[in-house]
């Protein structure tokens, strides 16, 4: 892919003009996991009243319900979206089908990697937890706690499994996390470092095609061209909308607040967004 022209907005304004179609971010995008960005609810809000199609979708380890609950505790307006996609959703989706089918054993031992030992992500699976590495037969990063701990402890919990190649999961492919002390390592890191230990990891999320899928399954299979993704990441969200064929706007109130080179951003990913702006703010 070559670099093409990216045009600026000073809001979402002239996207509600171009597309009908949206695939959200939330996470540096809509809230920064304590707050909503200004604007952003009556955004939101903006968009359904002008009669688009909102697509809520996440590299959040969580399922659909435990995030749209958390949307509306933060004053989103109930309505102002149609649709939430998580990768922890498409994630469970996948391994119930396999317990189905008998692909995934009843008792698997499964460490589980998540935040605040939130255990939503394997709620209703076949899964027995295990906090030993040494007795692991599934490992599932759902959430990263960057904030806590440094990651010679996730090294001291995931050597073990990883020496025995224990297959391993991530659902939440971001390498880096907002939080209320600054920017953290995310749960994406942990699995680049499992891989360093010598384990494999299947990602499940943004950029990967299987969640962009689903998004727009839901949305009704629209012609690709009436679609635009919006996200804060060039890595996930941005490369991940190039990848499924669709416009794509950067905004810059989330983990590329503070940075003052895109460019290189954009050449590392390989990744080039049709819009930037600021804030998601209806303008």
């Amino acid at each position: 892919m070559s670099a093409k022209r990216v045009e600026r907005l000073d809001g979402i304004g002239p996207l509600a003009e171009r597309y009908a179609v949206f695939l959200l971010d939330q996470f540096g995008v809509l809230h920064d996991g304590t707050r909503p960005y200004p604007g952003a609810v009556a955004a939101l809000s903006a968009l359904k009243r002008a009669g688009k199609t909102v697509v809520l979708i996440s590299n959040s380890g969580k399922r659909a319900q435990p995030n749209e609950s958390r949307l509306m505790k933060l004053g989103f307006e109930p309505g102002s979206w149609d649709h939430f996609v998580s990768s922890g959703e498409v994630a469970w989706r996948s391994f119930n089908d396999m317990a189905a089918s008998g692909q995934l054993r009843p008792g698997t031992e499964c460490l589980l990697i998540s935040r605040d030992n939130d255990r939503t992500a394997i709620e209703g699976l076949p899964f027995v937890l295990t906090e030993a590495g040494e007795d692991a037969e599934l490992v599932l990063i759902s959430a990263s706690e960057g904030d806590r701990y440094d990651l010679d402890h996730y090294i001291r919990l995931l050597a073990p499994a990883a020496a025995r190649q224990v297959p391993c999961f991530c659902t939440n492919p971001d390498r880096i996390m907002l939080t209320a002390v600054g920017p953290r390592f995310g749960a994406g890191e942990i699995a680049d470092l499992y891989e360093s230990l010598g384990g494999s990891v299947t990602r499940i999320g943004k950029p990967y095609k299987a969640i962009f899928d689903a998004a727009l399954e839901m949305a009704g299979k629209p012609d690709r061209s009436l679609v635009v993704c919006v996200g804060d990441s060039v890595e996930h969200d941005i490369a991940g909308g190039n990848g499924a064929g669709i416009a794509t706007a950067l905004v810059l109130s989330g983990i590329l607040a503070d940075t003052s080179d895109l460019a290189a951003d954009f050449n590392e990913q390989q990744a080039w967004p049709d819009y930037i702006t600021d804030s998601f703010s209806f303008r």
